[in-house]
């Protein structure tokens, strides 16, 4: 599932405009470095169009990433210096929001940050069990059962999340 639907599922319309507003569309060429490895992260940037490639130290590529997917956002929960890299695959469109004009949203804004913090939370417990599942750790058992309970719980907000990022895709071409 792209992050953006993770995300997008937990925040209101305005929450998704205000997001719209604050930040700045730039275009990436083929072979940029987004995000150098070891390096501290204060941006935000969601995918508009495009494709990026997350590389190990060791060039190992670990992810193809594309449309609706979201670099940085584990910035704003740990300023640690990145164990990967992120490279422009084919030229790129994105959404860049400053680290800083979102803390100050944040604490100007105890709703958005409970929704924000909570976007959070449920993307990276799916990344974690994605990840968990990928390395072959456990038995297996119960994964069944967690999946089917997280798309019980999204699937009543993913149409609205998947039409909040088509309006902020609209809105950032217009």
């Amino acid at each position: 599932m792209r992050k953006v639907l993770l995300i997008f599922s937990e925040l209101t319309d305005g929450d998704v405009e205000w997001l719209s507003k604050a930040g700045e569309r730039i275009h990436m060429e083929s072979g940029a470095t987004l995000v150098p490895l070891g390096a501290r992260v204060d941006t935000i940037w969601f995918v508009l169009d495009g494709a990026l490639s997350v590389h190990t130290a060791a060039g190992t590529q670990l992810a193809a990433l594309g449309s609706g997917e979201i670099i940085g956002e584990m910035s704003l929960v740990d300023p640690a210096p990145t164990a990967v890299s992120v490279k422009v695959a084919s030229d790129a469109t994105l959404l860049k929001i400053s680290d800083s004009t979102v803390r100050t949203k944040l604490a100007g804004d105890p709703a958005f940050a409970a929704r924000f913090y909570r976007a959070l939370c449920v993307f990276l417990a799916s990344r974690l069990r994605s990840t968990t599942r990928r390395m072959g750790y456990g038995d297996g058992a119960g994964d069944e059962d967690a999946k089917d309970e997280r798309t019980d719980d999204l699937l009543d907000n993913v149409h609205l999340a998947g039409a909040r990022f088509d309006r902020m895709l609209k809105q950032l071409a217009g």
